[in-house]
């Protein structure tokens, strides 16, 4: 089938651009997860974190915000000998430190809630023709980061931002000409509808 330009030629990256990518994520531990992924990729392909996403999982225990919000140094010395993940020592402090705003914006009105607000709870349908046509950031991905950071979230530049609001569907940029884009657009409504209650 028609894809983006970037989906291959690896397996792994065609599957996760033709299940994932650009799929509404509406699970506020889900969406919190993608973005520290998204963090951890800063400065590297998104490749090398696909290969090592099920190591991540184990190492920080499922994403559980709730439980890595309460880790230590401890936990970052376990993770800094971890040869499975990404070690990097700011990266992996962001991540708890990032945890504990998760729990502040979650108890407050949902992460989830929080995120697609700046969406209005429905994906933006931009039209793009080819990947030249993708900017690597916008004007709203700069809010965010902005709020992000406020939040006392770490490592969530505009760029990182953007690159998960893509993830997560909160943008549709998949190519006019990629099956996908017409399938996202579709499932859309029916995956963002519950945010808007």
């Amino acid at each position: 089938m028609p894809r983006c330009d970037w989906a291959g030629p690896e397996d792994i990256y065609i599957d996760y651009h033709d299940t994932e990518w650009g799929m509404p994520q509406t699970d506020s531990r889900a969406l919190w997860e993608a973005l520290m992924l998204e963090a951890f990729q800063s400065g590297l392909s998104w490749i090398t974190i696909l290969r090592k996403r099920e190591n991540f999982r184990r190492a920080f225990d499922g994403f559980d915000p709730h439980k890595i919000a309460n880790w230590g140094e401890d936990d970052i010395a376990r993770l800094l000998d971890d040869t499975g993940i990404i070690r990097h020592r700011g990266k992996i402090s962001a991540t708890i430190t990032s945890a504990q705003a998760y729990q502040r914006i979650e108890a407050r009105i949902g992460f989830a809630k929080f995120a697609w607000s700046y969406v209005d709870s429905a994906p933006l349908q931009p039209q793009r023709c080819g990947l030249s046509d993708v900017p690597a950031k916008t004007a709203l991905s700069e809010q965010l980061s902005k709020d992000l950071k406020k939040a006392g979230f770490k490592f969530c530049g505009p760029t990182v931002v953007y690159a998960w609001m893509q993830a997560s569907g909160m943008v549709n940029d998949h190519v006019t000409t990629c099956a996908r884009h017409a399938e996202c657009r579709a499932l859309a409504p029916a995956a963002t509808r519950a945010l808007i209650r």
